[in-house]
């Protein structure tokens, strides 16, 4: 699978689709695994009513939990994947994640589904600022918000990245559990477009039969794996 993997790599005209367990080893804590956030908070911390209605709570989850988003560093995956870009394999990346660090890595043409966590804004006048340690009521009066889709919110992008697709290849999913909508329906988008889809992830996901390559491992690994082939993009 690893080799056929490379070799379509290699063939290029990818799009990547990345999810939480791409930056679990830069420190940045998934959501559904038995440390995840939901386990910690439950999901009505990302619910938009909760948070209109108990800010002070959701602001003592940002304070606690987006601090390790803003500290950490990409790793090897983000970097290699930003590699890829940069030498014209990968047409672009769809992010479900909103930590930012496609970007920090040097990726440039990234689709972030979710918003991006670095950025806020007021609710009411809607002024942005880069974030709310000072406190989250605006010099309006209204509520200050992180640019992030809460549930009932609708995803950002979400035609750019079905035109991403129509455009490229091949999808690869890294890291992500494929059990949020509409960012899981992607890969079958691809299938039903004729393209070929790879999923990278620790476990199993419930879109695997849909897969023409999968690979059960630790994604940075496997990236440190590929790069191997791949010395023109890493020196």
């Amino acid at each position: 699978m690893l080799k056929e993997l490379i070799r379509i790599i290699k063939n290029g005209n990818i799009v990547v689709l990345t999810g939480a367990g791409i930056s679990t080893k830069s420190g940045i804590p998934d959501f559904r695994s038995k440390d995840g956030l939901y386990q910690k908070y439950g999901e009505k911390i990302f619910d938009l009513q909760f948070f209109f209605e108990n800010p002070s709570v959701f602001y003592d989850f940002v304070y606690k939990e987006f601090p390790k988003m803003y500290d950490a560093k990409p790793n090897f995956a983000h970097i290699f994947l930003a590699k890829l870009e940069k030498n014209g394999y990968i047409n672009g990346i769809i992010t479900q994640n909103i930590d930012n660090l496609h970007y920090k890595a040097g990726s440039k043409n990234v689709l972030e589904l979710h918003g991006n966590a670095t950025r806020f804004y007021c609710t009411k006048c809607g002024k942005q600022s880069k974030n709310t340690f000072d406190g989250y009521i605006c010099e309006c009066g209204g509520l200050i918000r992180p640019d992030i889709v809460f549930f009932s919110e609708s995803v950002r992008y979400l035609e750019e990245s079905y035109t991403l697709i129509d455009n490229s290849s091949t999808l690869i999913v890294v890291g992500s559990s494929l059990q949020v909508y509409p960012a899981a329906y992607l890969p079958i988008y691809a299938k039903k477009q004729n393209k070929t889809l790879a999923i990278i992830n620790k476990g199993k996901t419930p879109l695997d039969d849909y897969a023409d390559i999968i690979i059960y491992d630790d994604i940075v690994e496997t990236f440190e794996k590929i790069a191997k082939h791949f010395e023109e993009v890493v020196d």
